[in-house]
């Protein structure tokens, strides 16, 4: 028995060691794909077509091999086919660099875990809602927290410019102690998780949809915990681009008329329909 357990010892600190180091390599290799670009690249293209940040996300945007796909890219292109208007697609890793790229006019649509909340109105236009998400804590199974208020005194890690600081902080006000939220350029949700997994840091919040995916292909960790109620997920635009939002809302609305469309995307990505 004795044998048996310090295999399984062995073996699940082999597994981290294994996690940190794919951690270490994403973050290396994402980093450098979100480095600032040439200028003649950043500008915008001009004409009728939409320039379009996009976060890397297993819902929102990937690449695997040389297919992409994507929840929303997948969306956007029906859009573009529906509504004859040519996009181009940014990639982006960190939430900051597309919410700065789209406050300096260098894209026009932002396609991020960007929640709708009252605040982000003050700030930015949303188009209707295209899915309903909500956010929850990541943290390692063992010796994991089972109440909020058990956060009281401790870190938790959300990616830099994402709303969900501001829940975290409303969280605080609720428990009637401090939770101290930490941000950083370089990470986006996925690399954030991977370093919970890894032991790096103790918590994080992000989307339940990445986090349900995530933990399915990354073993020991708890997403149990609801940080968020359910919240609409929507594309974000500057504050004076009405008429390009009025123009979105109406071609997601006439694509979603296409139910078959709509249940063939949300089988693939959600296992379920949501709109």
């Amino acid at each position: 028995m004795l044998r048996e357990r310090r295999k399984v010892i062995k073996g699940q600190t082999l597994l981290y060691v294994a996690l940190l180091g794919v951690t270490i390599a994403l973050m290396v290799m994402l980093s450098r794909c979100d480095q600032p670009r040439p200028a003649a690249i950043d500008h915008p293209s001009g004409g009728d077509t939409l320039d379009v940040a996009i976060e890397y996300s297993p819902i929102t945007y990937y690449s695997y091999d040389d297919t992409l796909g994507g929840f929303d890219y997948d969306l956007l292109r029906l859009i573009s086919q529906h509504c004859g208007r040519p996009m181009k697609f940014h990639p982006i890793v960190t939430l900051s660099r597309g919410l700065e790229g789209l406050n300096d006019s260098t894209y026009d649509v932002l396609v991020a875990q960007f929640p709708t909340t009252v605040d982000g109105r003050e700030r930015y236009l949303f188009t209707n809602p295209i899915y309903i998400d909500k956010q929850v804590l990541v943290q390692r199974a063992q010796n994991g927290i089972k109440r909020h208020f058990q956060l009281a005194g401790d870190t938790v890690w959300v990616v830099k410019g994402s709303p969900m600081k501001e829940r975290i902080e409303g969280l605080s006000r609720e428990i009637g102690d401090t939770i101290h939220v930490m941000t950083d350029p370089t990470y986006g949700a996925e690399q954030l998780l991977l370093r919970v997994a890894a032991g790096e840091i103790k918590y994080a919040v992000v989307n339940q949809s990445i986090a349900r995916i995530m933990a399915e292909k990354v073993p020991g960790l708890d997403i149990s915990i609801d940080i968020s109620l359910s919240q609409f997920q929507a594309w974000v635009l500057r504050k004076n681009n009405q008429a390009l939002c009025d123009s979105l809302n109406r071609w997601i609305d006439a694509v979603k008329a296409n139910h078959e469309q709509l249940e063939q995307l949300n089988t693939r990505y959600f296992q379920d329909t949501q709109q």
